[in-house]
């Protein structure tokens, strides 16, 4: 065998003596191997397409829905964004997270504008939320991102692990007490009037558990999808009881 020959890979697809495709062992071990820490080149764990889902869920029923009683709809809820809370230390790049009584610079290209910089926005995000994609991640360690988010003054924390990779519970929450994030049973954040629950339903077409916003009541904060449906059904409501009132709703 010659070198070359010896250099060639291993196909992940051939075909079987009945003509159908199979998939080589060596290509179903990487690929198993793989699968248990997908990282990047630096190393850094990846997420996968349920957490950036829903990372997107979490953000977009916000500017779908919601406004602080007080504030309005001063605030930037983003994911999967560097925020940077020190100088000459990396940034923290949290799945999502909503900070108050701020809102966007109108050139966001600018260098300085296309992080959350504490130190230009004058704080930091009063909720961070981590999705749980593998046991890779330093989510709770004391040394890790719950010591970071401690020190930049996060008040509110929120670990979601729906495969319970790094812990017992789906949903674990913390909250900043006397300059330490520890462990508590709230699902109601009063510093930024908004709550947290776990929901059955569909989102993008896919069905599962999600971890939604909600009100003090536990209704949940509706994405612009749900918005337009609740509407709809109004709509058609409001229309049959013209009909049984005897006025065709379209004249």
């Amino acid at each position: 065998m010659t070198a070359a020959a010896e250099a060639t890979p291993t196909p992940a697809v051939a075909t079987a003596g009945d003509g159908l495709p199979q998939i080589s062992r060596e290509y179903l071990e990487e690929y198993e191997r793989l699968v248990q820490t997908i990282v990047t080149e630096d190393g850094a764990p990846l997420d996968n397409i349920f957490s950036a889902k829903q990372a997107r869920l979490l953000v977009e029923s916000l500017y779908a829905s919601w406004q602080h009683p007080e504030l309005g709809r001063r605030f930037i809820a983003d994911g999967n964004v560097g925020v940077f809370y020190a100088l000459r230390r990396p940034p923290v790049v949290p799945n999502m997270f909503l900070s108050l009584d701020v809102t966007l610079p109108a050139d966001i290209w600018k260098k300085t504008n296309r992080s959350y910089f504490i130190w230009e926005y004058g704080k930091p995000p009063e909720v961070v939320v981590e999705i749980v994609s593998n046991e890779e991640g330093d989510e709770e360690r004391a040394d890790g991102k719950l010591r970071i988010y401690a020190q930049m003054g996060v008040v509110r924390y929120v670990v979601y692990d729906p495969a319970l990779h790094t812990g017992s519970e789906p949903l674990r929450l913390y909250a900043l007490m006397h300059g330490r994030l520890r462990r508590t049973d709230e699902t109601w954040f009063d510093e930024v009037q908004l709550g947290v629950m776990l929901w059955r339903g569909v989102y993008e077409e896919r069905e599962d558990i999600w971890l939604r916003w909600c009100d003090r009541n536990g209704v949940v904060v509706p994405t612009g999808a749900e918005r337009a449906e609740a509407e709809r059904r109004r709509a058609e409501r409001l229309a049959a009881k013209l009909r049984a009132a005897g006025i065709d709703p379209e004249d």
